[in-house]
């Protein structure tokens, strides 16, 4: 299977980054603020950003955008340099990051979930020079003698902003944009490194226009079309699949400070919203709103989801609720912009298993431990090329290096491929159980538990085991008191080998840990059953 069927844009091979041959689209922006540009002249009265009470069309994005370029100018900012946000999901946000395109800056993305140390680091290795902040997160902002490159500090908060860069009555004349090279880097968002200091993943504008234009062709996106930022925007997918995405198809993105699944829902019936993209539990929350029959949802035409499985009865009540609704897998990383293979939405049910087919442009394999390709079928780490792909880690050769071979990066996942080209994830290499050389999968049990009408979701560890290596334990999140854990093992070991059913569970009634991604922390839930014992 592939995507010759859907209206993808033309696209031919292309030299990136000095060694990598890529698809790239032979048509597009040549930088972020050309693309922004470009839709505030083909909409210029369409509704861009909604928060609150605040609205704002594609020419006044694009004009007060200008305005904070020239507010970091008056800084002394120029081309190259970094500036850093720590900012949750409003319109300032935003503005930042098109004003910094605007200039040739680098926007470095910081989580309001970081504490002092971690956002020092961050600050300390990319050399930033600004740093836009939530006011009410100053006191976790590090010292001055621990981040010497750091000249500026801006705060921002719900009222008046503590500065002018965001104030639209500037009169300062427009300048020209920068001249930005599209392999110039456009953001920093330094991973969750598993082992070690986090890495510094440099987005260069190519990565950021090729994955835009990738979800506009995969997803029929139009100016017609009204997103919701349910994640954080600070990090891939909400900067990526909902500022991005509507920059590059003119629509509009709809900003909440943070998802409440019974918020969500009035706002997606009154804001008209067509698309979303959410982890599979949110959509579960949303089911379990009493009151969710009453709106009106019949707009929203895609859901867009990926970090875990979308359990068949959640897929299920969803056909039932929202017939127009086209569900759509999507699975990729910070490394590879967002998006390394999607699902076209008539698929989704015939290969629920599955996180659907490359992307355009995208080149998957799996390999073995050596790093030789493996055949269709045999499980293996993932490996990712295409215009997606990073250059690599800001001021860390050595990580580049280890992670990146021939232009594909190292996703360090365990998966699949099958004859008719879908992909398949399994679990991340160090999630990976290995119960006396037998392998089991996380994601097996968890869709497992999932089909259970009481779980509402579940991650599956592995706790130490002097005799086996390590056997199967389970944190599941029930609805409410009526399920025993002996009655998920029972259900488990109707459906599952015998290896594979966990052996101790955890009940509660508290979400899982997430990153800001969305992604749970199995790390913490590992962490937490040691201190347990």
């Amino acid at each position: 299977m592939d995507w010759s069927h859907y209206s993808i844009p033309a696209m031919r091979r292309e030299a990136r980054f000095g060694d990598r041959v890529v698809p790239a689209f032979c048509e597009r922006p040549k930088n972020i603020w050309a693309m922004v540009s470009d839709a505030a002249l083909r909409n210029p009265d369409g509704e861009a950003l909604v928060c609150g009470d605040r609205r704002m069309t594609w020419r006044e994005v694009a004009q007060q955008s200008a305005d904070v370029a020239a507010g970091f100018r008056r800084m002394g900012l120029q081309r190259g340099d970094r500036i850093a946000l720590l900012l949750g999901n409003r319109v300032e946000f935003v503005l930042a990051m098109f004003g910094a395109a605007h200039l040739g800056l680098v926007t470095v993305l910081l989580s309001t979930r970081q504490q002092k140390p971690e956002i020092a680091y961050a600050l300390s290795d990319c050399g930033a020079r600004l740093l836009i902040h939530e006011a009410t997160l100053s006191e976790r902002l590090p010292d001055a003698r621990d981040i010497p490159d750091l000249q500026y500090r801006i705060p921002v908060d719900d009222g008046e902003s503590a500065s002018r860069l965001f104030d639209s009555t500037d009169s300062a004349p427009w300048h020209e944009p920068a001249d930005v090279d599209e392999e110039d880097t456009a953001m920093i968002l330094y991973t969750s490194g598993t082992t070690g200091r986090p890495k510094g993943a440099m987005l260069a504008h190519c990565n950021v226009i090729h994955s835009a234009m990738v979800y506009e062709a995969c997803m029929a996106l139009t100016s017609a079309d009204r997103s919701i930022a349910a994640v954080p925007l600070g990090h891939v997918t909400g900067v990526i699949a909902n500022i991005m995405c509507m920059a590059r198809c003119a629509g509009t993105l709809i900003v909440v400070a943070e998802f409440k699944a019974a918020e969500y829902l009035k706002i997606a019936a009154r804001e008209r919203v067509t698309q979303t993209l959410m982890v599979p539990a949110m959509y579960n929350l949303c089911l379990l709103q009493s009151d969710f029959d009453s709106y009106d949802l019949r707009a929203w035409r895609i859901g867009g989801y990926g970090g875990a499985p979308m359990p068949v009865a959640t897929i299920e009540k969803l056909a039932v609720k929202l017939p127009g609704l086209k569900l759509i897998n999507a699975y990729g990383s910070t490394e590879t912009t967002s998006p390394s293979t999607i699902m076209p939405p008539e698929l989704t049910a015939a290969h629920i298993d599955s996180v659907g087919l490359p992307c355009p442009g995208a080149q998957i394999i799996v390999v073995d431990a050596d790093g030789h390709e493996l055949p269709r079928g045999e499980i293996g780490e993932i490996w990712t090329h295409g215009g997606s792909v990073i250059r690599g880690y800001w001021n860390n050769p050595k990580a580049t290096a280890e992670s990146f071979t021939g232009g594909f990066w190292h996703s360090g996942d365990l998966g699949s491929i099958d004859a008719g080209n879908f992909v398949r994830v399994f679990d991340r290499q160090k999630d990976m159980i290995n119960r006396g050389g037998l392998k089991i999968y996380s994601a097996e049990v968890e869709s497992v538990l999932a089909s259970h009408p009481a779980v509402v979701e579940s991650a599956i560890i592995a706790k130490p085991c002097p005799v086996l290596g390590e056997r199967v334990h389970a944190v599941i999140v029930i609805r409410d008191g009526s399920v025993s854990g002996e009655t998920l093992r029972a259900w488990c070991a109707e459906r599952l080998s015998d290896y594979k059913v966990p052996e101790t569970i955890d009940l509660t009634a508290e979400p899982l840990p997430r990153n800001a991604n969305g992604k749970v922390m199995k790390r913490q839930l590992r962490e937490v059953w040691a201190a347990a014992q």
